[in-house]
């Protein structure tokens, strides 16, 4: 069984290693989407994976960290492209969350980084 969890918030970044041409250079904002994905043996007893309660306690303190901040500025974030983002992410929140699976960083609506894991 797989569940996913979708959370979004606010933050503004630019990619200090792009050419200075790059309009991804300069200091921009996104609403950034994020999935998480945890898998696993459904417990027979109570006929689900895990609650998805348990998910946003172990991915809230990573949002809090992330929402309406200058990515940047976060420590491992120096430069924040979604793919780097993303295994930031997985890297807090796997030890929280054994099950998880992938995670899903998206900076538009046509545009996502898919992590999975070492």
């Amino acid at each position: 069984m797989e569940l996913r969890k979708t959370f979004q918030f606010e933050a503004a970044h630019l990619l200090p290693l792009l050419p200075k041409n790059h309009k991804c250079r300069w200091l921009h904002g996104h609403s950034f989407s994020v999935e998480i994905v945890v898998a696993g043996e459904c417990d027979p007893q109570l006929g689900w994976l895990m609650d998805y309660a348990d998910i946003t306690a172990g991915f809230k303190p990573i949002w809090e960290t992330l929402d309406h901040h200058y990515l940047n500025e976060i420590p491992g974030l120096e430069n924040p492209t979604s793919e780097v983002v993303a295994v930031w992410i997985w890297k807090k929140l796997k030890p929280k969350l054994p099950l998880l699976t992938e995670v899903v960083v998206a900076e538009t609506c046509t545009a996502r980084a898919v992590y999975r894991g070492e």
